[in-house]
């Protein structure tokens, strides 16, 4: 028998809290219901979801600190939800590790839809079949990425990235000189029925630059107004 997805659904409107459990359990996800952030980080440690559906404004330890802690112990996906729509407030949400972000009111089909999609892109690698080579790995002289168990090394320490941080690296170095768009690495890494904007590709380069600072044999350029491309140097 297959175990349902849990959701942690942190919402101080108990309505709109009841109203999302509702969806989803129609969809056969497993839910529970807390109405503030410190009620979140507790039962987040027992419940031990697969997703989060995290409202902003919390009383007490608002939303984007209920993200930061639970980002400090694990990669559990996060989807934010609020009624502040400004790219700042986005933008701020994604950089503390969200994978998703959504604006209320909310459709019921598209918050379903972003759940699952979501909840696919964190599963992570799948076994290869035995006639696929043992490792996918790209290397440079300072730099290893090896998508068969998701590790990077970067000039002798291994670097901690979550599973699409380490994906979208390692396509870019894949493919070293080309320049990628912002809507083409979006389909590649997150899929094309992701919902979400293109500041996710900006954001999770961002993070890469900030893990492996400097090198003398590659970086990630930005082409201003198109995209990315990985340069060996």
């Amino acid at each position: 028998m297959v175990s349902k997805n849990k959701i942690l659904i942190v919402d101080d409107d108990s309505n709109i809290a009841e109203l999302i459990s509702l969806y989803l359990a129609k969809e056969c996800f497993d839910t529970q219901i807390v109405g503030d952030g410190e009620s979140a980080l507790r039962t987040f440690k027992t419940y031990q979801p697969d997703l989060i559906l995290l409202d902003l404004m919390l009383p007490g330890i608002d939303g984007y600190q209920v993200c930061r802690e639970v980002r400090s112990s694990s990669d559990t996906p996060v989807i934010m939800l609020s009624a502040k729509g400004e790219v700042f407030d986005k933008v701020l949400g994604l950089e503390l590790g969200a994978d998703d972000y959504i604006e209320k009111p909310f459709d019921s089909k598209e918050l379903v839809a972003r759940v699952k999609a979501v909840l696919r892109r964190s599963k992570g690698p799948t076994a290869a079949a035995p006639s696929e080579p043992a490792e996918k790995t790209v290397s440079y002289p300072d730099l290893t990425i090896n998508l068969t168990n998701y590790s990077v090394t970067f000039q002798g320490r291994r670097l901690e990235m979550p599973p699409k941080e380490l994906e979208l690296f390692y396509f870019l170095a894949s493919s070293p000189g080309r320049v990628f768009t912002r809507e083409q690495l979006l389909d590649q890494i997150w899929g094309y029925e992701y919902v979400g904007d293109t500041r996710t590709v900006d954001v999770h380069i961002k993070r890469i630059r900030e893990k492996t600072g400097t090198s003398r044999n590659w970086k990630i350029s930005t082409i201003w107004g198109i995209g990315y491309k990985f340069e060996e140097m």
